[in-house]
């Protein structure tokens, strides 16, 4: 073909199919994305805003009711749940040898004395053995001792003899105490079968952790215990106090105790705790004292190695609000919170801080229990304020 005739050919084509993509680009693009319109609120007054029904600022808020508390002396420490080792028992075989039997699980109750395990223990076979030919031996040299006595009334026999069966039957007699007295270490009572040991509990309570299990074997040093018992419904919780707050605490004082598991908000539950002991040296590391409080646990909510958060509290027991610092807006030296005074109506009210701690501040003044308040939001409202004016 003519490369002129070429060339006027493929110049309409690509005109053509320049035309058509326009064509399509124009007809497949997208209408610009049309933002969200807010709606502004109307002023009522100097510190309060109405929003209409389904204005999208309200989406952004959260509104709840205030509570008061008793006073705190303190911001929150941080703490945890701890047995109460006057009333908790590890228990360890003092035997080296291997589990038969377990006869307690974790949960059940145990009394004192009550058998939590048998153990095949060598060494316990042998004292019991030993204590069996103990009382044979007091037992022949008491016959031996009476019958030299016999003799030595009846002058067929001289005195040593009866001297010399004396200090015999004194001898066994100690070898049999010492026997027994191995046996009562080795905590031998009564439902012993034959040469096995039964492993008992020392304290009454609750077998709250086991980590024996059947045909394990067992020795005196193992770093863990084979049982746990304690008494569930009596705790402690220990607090590391910093050494700038430690005046503010002393034994007898009552802490309010929190825990993530059971928020006052929605469990109605409040824990109490009472200091038993203030610790007298501190901590070079942290700089903390520990501090010990005795809790009351009788619906056994709280557990052993939860994470707290302990409030001390005074002696007075004046109760303040108490509200998230989320819910606190500041300007320059003053703070302020903002009241629902009906929906959609919402005020900003000035307060006075008691105590302002890490997450949540204790208020004086300003606000009365079951009031409600925005606690998440408050910043936009005070911009929308600021704004207005």
């Amino acid at each position: 073909m003519n490369p002129r005739r070429l060339v006027l050919l493929l110049v309409p084509l690509s005109l053509l199919a320049a035309g058509a993509f326009g064509v399509y680009r124009f007809a497949t693009r997208e209408a610009p994305r049309q933002k969200p319109q807010t709606q502004a609120p109307a002023q009522l007054g100097p510190a309060t805003l109405r929003y209409p029904p389904g204005a999208p600022q309200l989406a952004f808020l959260r509104i709840q009711p205030v509570a008061a508390y008793a006073e705190p002396v303190t911001e929150t420490l941080n703490g945890r749940i701890a047995y109460n080792e006057n009333l908790t028992a590890r228990v360890s075989s003092p035997l080296a040898g291997r589990i038969t039997k377990l006869l307690k699980q974790p949960g059940e109750a145990v009394k004192a004395g009550d058998a939590l395990a048998e153990i095949d223990a060598p060494d316990f076979a042998a004292a019991n053995a030993d204590a069996r030919r103990a009382e044979a031996d007091v037992a022949q040299k008491r016959a031996a001792f009476e019958r030299t006595r016999t003799l030595v009334e009846g002058e067929v026999a001289p005195r040593k003899d009866l001297e010399a069966a004396q200090s015999e039957l004194k001898q066994s007699a100690a070898e049999l105490t010492r026997a027994r007295e191995r046996l009562r270490i080795f905590n031998f009572g009564r439902g012993t079968t034959g040469d096995r040991f039964v492993l008992r509990a020392p304290i009454s309570g609750i077998v709250t952790e086991r980590k024996a299990n059947p045909g394990s074997e067992v020795r005196p040093d193992l770093p863990d215990p084979l049982f746990v018992i304690s008494d569930p419904a009596h705790l402690w919780m220990v607090i590391d106090v910093p050494e700038r707050v430690i005046s503010r605490i002393e034994r007898g004082q009552h802490v309010a105790i929190e825990v993530d598991a059971y928020p006052a908000e929605r469990y109605g539950e409040r824990f109490l705790g009472l200091v038993d002991y203030v610790g007298e040296v501190l901590d070079p590391a942290t700089r903390r004292v520990p501090v010990r409080t005795l809790v009351e646990n009788p619906k056994r909510m709280l557990k052993p190695e939860m994470f707290a958060r302990a409030t001390p509290l005074a002696t007075e027991g004046r109760e303040l609000v108490r509200v998230p610092n989320s819910a606190l807006a500041t300007e320059g030296l003053y703070s302020f919170v903002f009241v629902e005074k009906e929906p959609g109506v919402l005020e900003q009210r000035p307060v006075t801080l008691a105590i302002r701690g890490r997450d949540e501040s204790y208020l004086s003044d300003g606000l009365r229990p079951g009031e409600r308040i925005v606690t998440s939001g408050a910043m936009l409202l005070n911009s929308e304020l600021v704004s207005g004016d």
